[in-house]
């Protein structure tokens, strides 16, 4: 068997990304298997699909620390010890220190609700609805701190 790259989600709510991105991983022939779901938020609904799924679940709260970079690098630390080779933010509503983008160089995507450059930031259906857009999708990318 191929060698299956061995994945993190990171989340913040509901996780229908992470949903969609585990359903993909049951295929025996795809290319990556999740080692763990992390979220920011001790109460995101995303962490009890992902037990439900068999994946591991980890919690590490941001109101837990007193600086940004401070959690990063306990994410970081969490990450590591998982032997995690790529990081999937799939609704991860923390932005992330210039360490930790470093640190996770082409490593490191993120899922984005629109079709970029259109819409960065929140509320991006809303917006793309009041601007009345025919076409709609979304971006996945390699993070960057100049993003």
């Amino acid at each position: 068997m191929t060698h299956r790259m061995k994945i993190a989600i990171l989340i913040s709510g509901r996780g229908s990304n992470m949903i969609s991105l585990l359903e993909a991983c049951k295929a025996p022939d795809f290319p990556a298997q999740p080692v763990l779901v992390l979220s920011n938020q001790p109460d995101a609904a995303g962490l009890q699909a992902a037990g439900q799924a068999g994946v591991k679940t980890h919690v590490i709260n941001h109101r837990d620390f007193n600086s940004r970079e401070e959690f990063d690098d306990a994410i970081i630390e969490v990450l590591n010890e998982h032997d995690v080779e790529l990081v999937c933010l799939a609704g991860f509503m923390r932005l992330l220190t210039k360490g930790f983008i470093q640190a996770w160089h082409d490593r490191l995507i993120n899922i984005h609700p629109s079709l970029l450059p259109s819409f960065k930031g929140l509320n991006t259906h809303e917006r793309a609805l009041e601007c009345g857009v025919k076409f709609a999708g979304c971006t996945v990318h390699f993070v960057r701190h100049e993003m």
